[in-house]
């Protein structure tokens, strides 16, 4: 069985990323892949990085093409006619972390590492955010 906790010796590797004006796809690429400790000389594909990501601006993340209108989040009850489904505008008006939270994890290998993993995104809708004592310092 595999050891499924940080690696030891390890200090946890925080990253930030801005989204506003990003494009979905291209956000949650560098995303998954930071998550997954791919960076890191020892990456392995069965461990779990010792990392975060701090995804802020939510709200102001782009789309290509017409995926506004035509993109499409579906959630079903189980029971007849309980199929349920917003556009992705609709759903930027609701909870646009939600939006970003579906391309992170559909970027993410489909097994049981990906729910430990997306524990370690963190996303908000706006600037502000309560980690930026564990963010690396910005050099200006």
């Amino acid at each position: 069985m595999t050891d499924l906790k940080p690696r030891l010796g390890t200090d946890i590797e925080w990253h930030h990323l801005d989204a506003k004006g990003a494009v979905l796809g291209r956000l949650a690429t560098e995303a998954a892949g930071l998550l997954q400790g791919k960076h890191r000389p020892d990456w392995a594909p069965n461990t779990l990085a010792a990392t975060r990501v701090v995804i802020t601006n939510t709200d102001e993340v782009a789309v290509t093409g017409r995926k506004e209108d035509q993109k499409m989040y579906r959630r079903y009850s189980g029971y007849p006619g309980g199929l349920r489904e917003r556009t992705l505008r609709d759903q930027r008006r609701r909870d646009s972390r939600k939006i970003v939270e579906a391309a992170v994890s559909g970027m993410l290998p489909h097994n049981t590492l990906r729910a430990q993993l997306m524990r370690h995104l963190l996303l908000y809708a706006n600037e502000s955010h309560p980690h930026e004592a564990q963010l690396p310092t910005r050099e200006n």
